[in-house]
């Protein structure tokens, strides 16, 4: 790659491009309807209610956070023991939970994102979670719920040679894959959109890092990975919504 090329990729981790985008364009001021906060679940497909994860992060959550901060380290390697409903319940209120909506273009969650656009979509690869077939499921987070995409016994190893072929990931009780809709930040940011969702993406995963180590579990996050496999395995489009960080998790 030729210097002048890498100084273009720089420029987008400055905050220099904010100077460049006529806001005055952009959907939010041109009066245009904000995209769904949630993207939409066809209606047949098969919905499991969740434990509360609020309660259950006060339930489970007992480790001093001077004490999950000073132990955090990534974890490859995993039990053969899975996670309770609670558990998983609770990393996925941790990690994107909502704690108020405001009107149908805000929401107030667990983790800080730009403008609170939150652009974020969370897909779970499951093989070993109580009540849980093992497949792929989508949270629901203003409902409180995960939609379950398909069953299929064999996804973990799917999801393993997406990424590369990285073993633990068939290993984990589960997998979080982190799709970003990228026309929610856009909507009120522009060009600019596109630093702070990655900006957003480390919020999100340092606190399941976080929330993994308060109840003796571990997660190790994943950038590197095959983009086009990714997304066919969750099923998105790869333009409006593609899959941009992954962390798989289960017991030390």
């Amino acid at each position: 790659m030729k210097t002048g090329d890498m100084e273009n990729y720089r420029f987008f981790l400055k905050d220099t491009i904010r100077q460049e985008v006529d806001f005055s364009q952009v959907g939010q001021h041109l009066g245009m309807s904000a995209p769904s906060l949630q993207k939409p679940c066809p209606p047949d497909t098969p919905r499991m209610a969740l434990p509360d994860g609020a309660t259950c992060l006060q339930e489970l959550g007992t480790l001093p956070i001077g004490a999950a901060i000073s132990q955090r380290e990534s974890v490859r390697h995993f039990a053969a023991s899975g996670f309770t409903l609670k558990e998983l319940s609770m990393l996925l209120w941790a990690t994107q939970g909502v704690r108020e909506t405001i009107d149908a273009t805000c929401a107030l969650r667990t983790v800080p994102s730009a403008g609170a656009r939150h652009s974020f979509e969370t897909y779970l690869v499951v093989n070993r979670v109580e009540s849980l077939a093992p497949g792929l499921y989508r949270y629901l987070p203003f409902d409180g719920a995960l939609a379950q995409l398909r069953t299929d016994d064999t996804v973990g190893y799917d999801a393993a040679m997406a990424c590369l072929g990285q073993g633990f990931v068939a290993a984990a009780a589960a997998t979080f894959f982190w799709t970003t809709l990228p026309a929610r930040m856009e909507w009120r940011y522009g060009q600019a959109a596109h630093k702070v969702i990655a900006v957003d993406a480390g919020h999100v995963c340092q606190n399941l890092y976080l929330a993994c180590q308060s109840i003796g579990a571990g997660t190790c996050a994943i950038a590197a990975y095959d983009q086009d496999a990714c997304d066919r395995l969750l099923g998105v489009d790869g333009t409006d919504e593609f899959t941009v960080y992954i962390a798989p998790v289960g017991k030390r």
